[in-house]
């Protein structure tokens, strides 16, 4: 979580910058020297301590840069695990296409085919709502950790502090959404809504009989073998080896810095609940990317993308950022912002090149200048 952004908003924070992002040359082949300039600048500019792992032709390069705990001083690890928030949108995107893939549902079933009545009031209407486009973000459904109550409530220090080990269900993460009109009749727009990621998670539910966390567990987690990912549900805790996770707790980036590693996951549910390191993201991601986890048909879909105003070099497919750099690489994959932690997950479209990093702390630092250094250099 950025305060400046909202729970799992991170990519609000990618469009930004891409939009300001320098013109660069690409960089000398297997050289890192600029993602670990990157990172160390992060630190300068605030933030506790970064990790990152990327993985080329050349093979398996990590870095560690700042600290792990404030406290301690204790280093970060390469092997740190950490919250992922919106990275999770990916997982849950790929199990709704394998279920595609399989019959069991089609990107243009309505939300209220599978979720009868659920989606009413307001001027919202799930008989005009598609799976496609809660995927893509073209349902219109406002978001529910853009309403007031929730940010003060789960953003802003007192709130927190009261309830970060509180236990909210999706149904009630949706309600708050439908309080708000949508903020466009579906499909005739793009805004980022966690909310439509909840509703995909209780969709996947409805279709399998089984939870969202279930399915990617057995359906990627266990394939791949991601040993360090997880779908925490409740558990408040990230499992060892891992860092403090750091916030202000505000909406600026001064003032007193607090350790916001335990909470309760549950206000984030599948629109950014999960755990993982940077080993598990890129071995996922290039897994994907691959066609290793969905047929040449579904991964097509995925691929395609609607445009962000605003943002020319920058596309959202369905759980699936296409990012444009200065130098002309394309990457995939997703940000994800949690309580004291920012992540990237990215991959070139073939798969061969993938960087993973995570920032433990969600006020300060640059890191499309850590994507920047790693895919096109200084």
């Amino acid at each position: 979580m950025r305060v400046r952004t909202g729970l799992v908003g991170a990519t609000a924070v990618a469009i930004a910058a891409t939009l300001a992002g320098p013109a660069a040359a690409a960089p000398a082949r297997g050289d890192h020297a600029p993602t670990r300039q990157a990172m160390e600048a992060a630190v300068r500019d605030g933030v506790p301590g970064v990790t990152a792992t990327a993985e080329d032709r050349h093979g398996v390069w990590s870095a560690t840069a700042g600290v792990g705990d404030l406290r301690t001083g204790a280093p970060r690890s390469a092997a740190d695990r950490y919250r992922v928030g919106s990275i999770t949108k990916t997982f849950v995107s790929t199990v709704l296409l394998q279920l595609e893939a399989e019959g069991r549902l089609s990107l243009d079933d309505t939300v209220d085919h599978w979720l009868p009545g659920l989606v009413r009031g307001n001027g919202n209407d799930g008989t005009r709502i598609t799976v496609r486009r809660l995927l893509n973000h073209t349902s219109g459904i406002f978001n529910y950790t853009a309403d007031e109550d929730f940010a003060r409530t789960h953003f802003l220090k007192d709130g927190f502090l009261r309830h970060r080990y509180d236990t909210m269900t999706p149904e009630q993460l949706v309600a708050i959404a439908l309080s708000h009109r949508p903020d466009f009749a579906p499909g005739t727009s793009w805004n980022y809504s966690n909310t439509n990621y909840v509703l995909a998670g209780m969709v996947i539910q409805k279709v399998t009989g089984h939870s969202y966390a279930s399915q990617i567990r057995d359906r990627i987690i266990k394939p791949l073998g991601l040993h360090a990912t997880s779908v925490p549900g409740t558990t408040v805790t990230v499992p060892r080896p891992s860092s403090r996770a750091y916030s202000k707790l505000a909406a600026t980036t001064t003032g007193p810095t607090y350790d916001v590693t335990a909470l309760n996951p549950s206000m984030a549910s599948s629109a950014g609940e999960m755990i993982s390191d940077n080993a598990d993201l890129n071995r996922f991601y290039t897994a994907l990317l691959r066609g290793r986890l969905l047929p040449r048909k579904q991964l097509r879909e995925m691929r395609t993308t609607v445009r962000i105003d605003g943002a020319p070099d920058i596309a959202y497919g369905l759980g699936l950022l296409d990012r444009k750099l200065s130098c002309g690489v394309h990457v995939w994959g997703h940000d994800g912002g949690i309580h004291g932690s920012a992540s990237s997950a990215l991959t070139t479209a073939d798969g061969r090149h993938s960087l993973s990093f995570n920032f433990n702390g969600d006020w300060a630092g640059n890191s499309e200048a850590v994507v920047e250094a790693e895919f096109c250099g200084k």
